[in-house]
């Protein structure tokens, strides 16, 4: 994924005190997750994705 990717998908979720993932994007917070800038709850049934404070610094947030 582009910075530029990864930068508008993290302000998406920085908008949402829990941002659903839609459905075919799984993928792409996987791969924000693994890069320890989100975190997937997979313990509901729709899966929500929140910031950490990894993803919080590279949006300039801190």
């Amino acid at each position: 994924m582009e910075r530029s990717e990864i930068i508008s998908l993290l302000e998406v979720i920085n908008q949402q005190v829990s941002s659903s993932i839609l459905g075919g994007m799984e993928e792409e917070y996987e791969e924000l997750e693994s890069m320890g800038l989100i975190k997937i709850n997979r313990e509901s049934v729709q899966w929500s994705a929140a910031m950490t404070p990894a993803g919080n610094a590279y949006l300039g947030h801190d």
